[in-house]
C-alpha cells in the first residue's frame, strides 16, 4: 500500500512531460486544452464506472453538495490558471510556482486538522516534519538567481498551485462517500460540461495525433487522481503528498532523457533530500 503513491508520482511525471509537449502546439489554447482534457478523462472512466461505482446517500446532504461545488470551483480556477501560464511562459520560469502545490496541500491539511479533527487530516510529526523539509527543499532548489519574475503568468501559476491544493483538501472532506473513480468521474463530468458551455471549444482544431495524445493524457490524469484519492483515504493526506513529491524527481529524469534538458546540481540535491525524507517517514 505504501508504494501506490510512488506509482502515482511516476504517472504524474509522465503526464507532466506529455502536457508540456501538447501545449507546445500553437493551435491549442488553454480553454480548448482544458475542455478536451476533461472529455478525455470522462471517456477513459466510462468503462470502469459499472465495476467501481459508489455513491453513498450522505453525498447528497446539503453540506456535502456545497463542499463538492467548492471542489468544482477551485478546480476550474486552478486548471485555467495553470494552463494559461504554461501556454504563455516557459516551464523553467514557472517551476518555482508549480512546485508550491505540495507545500500548500500540507499546510492546508495541518490547518484543517484543527477544525475537522485528525480523522481526516493527520498531525503525526514524524510525517509532517519530513514533509515540510521535502517541500521546502523542492522549492528552494528551484529558485535561482534572477530566476523568479513576478509577472502575470508566474502569479497565475502560483494561483493554480494554491487552488489545486484547496481543491484536494476540500475533496478529502467528502471522499469517504464515494469510490475514488466515482468522485473523479463526477468532478470531470461537471467540469467538462461547464467548460464546454462557457468556452464553446472548436475540437476540429485538434488533429488526429493531438487527439490521441490528449486521450493518453486523460488516462494518466485518471490513474494519478485515483491513486491520490486512494492514498488520502488509506494513508493520509500529508503522507501521500510527501510520497508524491517524488514526482518532480521523475520529471527531472524524464526531461533530461526525453527533452534533452540539463540535469543540474540543484535537481540532484532536491532528489537526495526528498528521497531521504520519504525513507524517514516510511521507516520512522
Amino acid at each position: 500500500m505504501f508504494y501506490i503513491p510512488i506509482i502515482g508520482a511516476l504517472v504524474l511525471a509522465t503526464a507532466t512531460i506529455l502536457q508540456k509537449v501538447i501545449l507546445r502546439e500553437k493551435k491549442i489554447n488553454a480553454k480548448l486544452f482544458q475542455t478536451a482534457g476533461f472529455l478525455a478523462a470522462v471517456l477513459v472512466m466510462i468503462p470502469f464506472i459499472y465495476f467501481f461505482w459508489q455513491l453513498d446517500s450522505q453525498a447528497f446532504e446539503l453540506k456535502n453538495i456545497i463542499i463538492f461545488s467548492f471542489v468544482i470551483l477551485f478546480s476550474m480556477i486552478a486548471n485555467l490558471s495553470l494552463f494559461y501560464a504554461m501556454k504563455r511562459e516557459q516551464i523553467n520560469v514557472l517551476e518555482p510556482a508549480i512546485v508550491l502545490e505540495p507545500l500548500f496541500v500540507i499546510l492546508l491539511a495541518i490547518l484543517f486538522s484543527f477544525f475537522v479533527g485528525t480523522e481526516l487530516f493527520e498531525r503525526n510529526m514524524n510525517i509532517i516534519i519530513p514533509s515540510l523539509i521535502a517541500g521546502l527543499a523542492l522549492i528552494l532548489t528551484h529558485i535561482k538567481k534572477n530566476h523568479i519574475k513576478f509577472g502575470r503568468y508566474f502569479l497565475l501559476a502560483v494561483a493554480g498551485s494554491f487552488f489545486f491544493a484547496l481543491e484536494l483538501v476540500f475533496s478529502r472532506l467528502i471522499l469517504d462517500f464515494y469510490s475514488p473513480i466515482s468522485f473523479y468521474f463526477l468532478r470531470c463530468s461537471v467540469l467538462f460540461v461547464l467548460s464546454f458551455i462557457i468556452f464553446k471549444p472548436k475540437f476540429e482544431k485538434l488533429d488526429t495525433k493531438v487527439r490521441w495524445e490528449i486521450l493518453g493524457l486523460g488516462v494518466m490524469w485518471v490513474a494519478y487522481r485515483v491513486i491520490v484519492y486512494y492514498g488520502y483515504i488509506n494513508l493520509g493526506v500529508v503522507f501521500t503528498t510527501l510520497m508524491l513529491m517524488l514526482g518532480p524527481i521523475f520529471v527531472f529524469l524524464f526531461a533530461w532523457k526525453f527533452l534533452k534538458e540539463k540535469l543540474d546540481r540543484r535537481n540532484i540535491i532536491a532528489a537526495v533530500v526528498i528521497v531521504g525524507c520519504v525513507l524517514y517517514a516510511m521507516l520512522g
